[in-house]
């Protein structure tokens, strides 16, 4: 890759990224936040669908859409399904049995996957995992480059001038010649999110982005995600952080033993709970002085 040695930075010159570059899945491309809650047509629509781990079902029957510009969260306790559930709307782990479409498109149906091609499901239905998962032996800015070059075969160039911006965007473009091991949790998570925004999914799920963080990591990875949100981005949000699910989200959804029991805005689902288990969730949360 054309970069330059550590310190001196990216080859390409600071001055020629925008100051707070959208994007490209932006609900408006001219870079102005979404006011208007989101009423577009499905991204992803999830039916019927179960799964089970050595017999023992972890998923039932579950139903659930997130439209164009929506914000989901997934709450419930541990062991609930809710990771699980997110690895199964871009195949990480096959249903037994589901019917799951993308933007109208086939990608899951009865038991056997439907899309044309796996790899290209997982660019446009991007993943932040809870352990960041960047490649050790190269830098933030290699990271985010090779994502480009390999799944989406772009051009190392046009790969370059996309990561330049959007490690800006994410906030770390000073470490963007930094090894993972040199980075703070809070900075790889940036940097992970902003290899998956690279890949221009029309869907982002983040999979308990801030627990393995400190609190400080916690407020900068939330706050990416919250600007995230002001620009229209789909997102689904698996999150123990109820008053963040609270702020960000247009719907949250409550999984127990397997099901959503409960789903509905933040403020029916956690001011107006109807359903014992997630009034003992939200009282456990409460209990705990989070």
């Amino acid at each position: 890759m054309k970069l330059t040695k550590a310190g001196s930075g990216p080859e390409k010159p600071a001055d020629a990224v925008p100051a707070d570059p959208v994007p490209a899945t932006a609900a408006d491309p001219a870079g102005r936040p979404s006011t208007e809650p989101p009423e577009g047509p499905a991204v992803v629509r999830i039916s019927g669908l179960s799964k089970s781990f050595d017999g023992r079902l972890v998923l039932d029957d579950i139903d659930l859409e997130i439209r164009a510009g929506e914000i989901v969260s997934l709450l419930g306790s541990s062991g609930g399904g809710k990771s699980t559930l997110l690895r199964c709307v871009n195949l990480l782990e096959r249903p037994d049995r589901a019917t799951i479409e993308l933007a109208g498109e086939p990608v899951f149906s009865g038991d056997r996957a439907v899309y044309r091609d796996l790899a290209e499901l997982r660019q446009r239905v991007g993943m932040v995992f809870q352990r960041f998962h960047l490649f050790p032996h190269l830098t933030a800015i290699e990271n985010v480059v090779l994502a480009q070059m390999k799944a989406a075969k772009v051009s190392e160039d046009q790969a370059l001038e996309t990561a330049v911006q959007l490690l800006r965007r994410v906030g770390v473009d000073h470490r963007a010649l930094a090894f993972p091991e040199q980075m703070s949790g809070g900075e790889q998570q940036r940097v992970a999110i902003a290899r998956a925004l690279a890949l221009r999914p029309a869907v982002l799920l983040f999979d308990e982005p801030t627990s393995a963080l400190d609190p400080e990591s916690t407020r900068e990875v939330l706050r990416v995600i919250r600007g995230l949100a002001e620009y229209g981005m789909t997102m689904a949000i698996v999150t123990h952080e109820v008053p963040f699910a609270r702020e960000i989200s247009d719907r949250i959804a409550f999984l127990d033993g397997g099901r959503i029991i409960e789903q509905g805005t933040p403020e029916e689902v956690l001011d107006d709970p109807q359903e014992a288990r997630t009034q003992a969730f939200l009282a456990s949360y409460e209990g705990s002085g989070r």
